[in-house]
């Protein structure tokens, strides 16, 4: 079949833009697609708060007139990049929205600020000459610009004409500029309605972009199989449930790959010491610097557990905390990394200071430190309510740290419970949120450890394990394939 056009719009690229993994996506799937022989185009904000200097932008001479709902217009400009050399990604520069004095995301018009960037996306392919196939939105900050084709009647438009939209949800939790439980049920956007006059901000304020999406798209997906049945039920939908099962038809959960020539501990300059398969043995100096670095005793028997992680009630603290005593008896050592909730900084900080010798922390996050955690953990925990993908447990296993986790979303469909006697899986899996349960999977880690032979075959298994990005673009082609052959019949 012939190649397709392809644009992928989303809020952060990689190496432009990042606060979490939908940066990593946003530059890792265009560029399997790419690799596929397909022609492929990226666009993102350009955020004057970040420092992209060093960076190889060219400013183009093309400039957009963005249109605004009271017939104002803004002006921006476009910047070009490259994601590989047949590649582009453009960034959308524009002073009002996303100057400097205005941080990535956290702003209160954060809504306003996205809706001009989905008008600026959809004016930069027509100005860039493009008439996709596919235009392919990720997360709540691309969620108007399916509305915006499909009401607006953009569809009519030469450059649209062919166009479908796909709309990734990468968190269900997010789906507007602010908390969705926190809009009073009486003016909550049923998403029927006309977008709101521009001067009524607060109105704005209120639009649920990924709703919008949801309903507008020709096709939905979430970044794995698990999570995208498991958003169809009121525990996990996030109040979207019933509009996400009136699509079913049209949704698909498509697991998350790991772009191996990031996370590498062969090649990774992070490291302490690079190793692979062949001189796994070289771990144990990776781990030797990490108890070194975090101030805890050097012990080469006493299992490492590491956690990279944000600190927030979803990714599991609460249990944690629960069980924090009865885990420190067992003879074990505890790294946590990464920012967020001060409540459980504090207590975490409070407890690894009573904990000298078995726990250490480092609460922000630190891209480098953080490749040296998995490089230096002999297994790494996971115990998140719910988890829509992943990507700590993929990158653990290609460190050989091997991981614990809750059964939930990407985490039950990348992670199999290890049978010591079978041999068989490559990690811990705690099926019910529960402390107690997560309290036995980490003793069944810890208890496996001590079978060094058996321990290292873990760990090869592990390692062994392809999460490419070659199988999920290829699922993602299907369903491009899928949706205009839909279509044209």
């Amino acid at each position: 079949m012939s190649n397709l056009n392809i644009i992928h719009i989303a809020s952060e690229v990689y190496p432009y833009s990042k606060s979490g993994g939908l940066a990593d996506v946003a530059r890792s799937l265009p560029r399997a697609l790419a690799g596929f022989g397909h022609q492929v185009a990226v666009i993102t904000p350009y955020y004057s708060s970040l420092d992209n200097s060093g960076k190889d932008l060219e400013l183009l001479d093309k400039k957009l007139n963005i249109i605004l709902p009271d017939s104002s217009q803004v002006g921006a400009r476009l910047w070009r990049g490259w994601l590989r050399h047949d590649l582009p990604v453009y960034l959308i520069e524009q002073a009002e929205y996303f100057g400097a004095h205005r941080p990535m995301y956290g702003d209160p018009n954060d809504n306003r600020r996205f809706f001009v960037f989905n008008l600026a996306a959809l004016e930069a392919i027509k100005l860039l000459g493009y008439k996709p196939d596919i235009i392919h939105c990720h997360d709540w900050q691309t969620g108007l610009i399916p509305h915006l084709l499909h009401i607006e009647q953009n569809k009519q438009t030469e450059t649209f004409k062919k166009a479908h939209t796909v709309f990734t949800i990468h968190n269900l939790t997010f789906q507007f500029g602010h908390n969705w439980w926190e809009v009073p049920d009486d003016l909550r956007d049923s998403g029927r309605n006309s977008l709101p006059e521009w001067w009524d901000e607060e109105a704005w304020e209120r639009v649920n972009f990924a709703k919008r999406a949801i309903m507008q798209s020709d096709f939905i997906t979430t970044v794995s199989e698990q999570y995208a049945e498991e958003i169809m039920t009121k525990d996990f939908g996030q109040d979207l449930n019933r509009i996400l099962f009136k699509r079913k038809n049209k949704l698909a959960g498509v697991i998350n790959g790991l772009d191996y020539r990031d996370y590498n501990p062969a090649t990774d300059p992070g490291l302490y010491v690079n190793y692979d398969l062949t001189s796994l043995d070289r771990k144990y100096e990776n781990k030797k610097y990490l108890q070194r670095s975090f101030g805890l005793p050097e012990r080469a028997r006493v299992p490492v557990i590491g956690m990279v992680s944000r600190l927030t009630e979803q990714k599991g603290f609460d249990l944690l905390l629960e069980i924090i005593e009865p885990l420190l008896r067992l003879d074990l050592q505890l790294i946590i990394m990464g920012g967020g909730d001060s409540y459980y900084a504090k207590i975490l900080n409070r407890i690894a200071h009573k904990y000298k010798s078995k726990m250490a922390v480092h609460l922000e996050f630190d891209a480098e430190r953080a490749t040296q955690v998995y490089a230096g953990s002999d297994m790494f925990l996971m115990p998140s309510r719910f988890e829509p993908c992943g990507l700590g447990q993929m990158i653990s296993l290609r460190y050989g740290s091997i991981p614990i986790v809750h059964a939930t979303g990407g985490l039950a469909d990348t992670i199999q419970d290890y049978n010591p006697r079978s041999h068989k899986g490559n990690g811990f899996v705690f099926r019910t949120y529960d402390s107690r349960d997560l309290l036995v999977a980490i003793t069944r880690a810890v208890v496996s450890f001590r079978y060094e032979k058996d321990w290292r075959k873990l760990v090869e298994q592990g390692m062994h394990q392809s999460f490419s990005w070659q199988v999920p673009a290829s699922k993602y082609l299907l369903i491009y394939r899928k949706i205009i052959r839909s279509t044209v019949s």
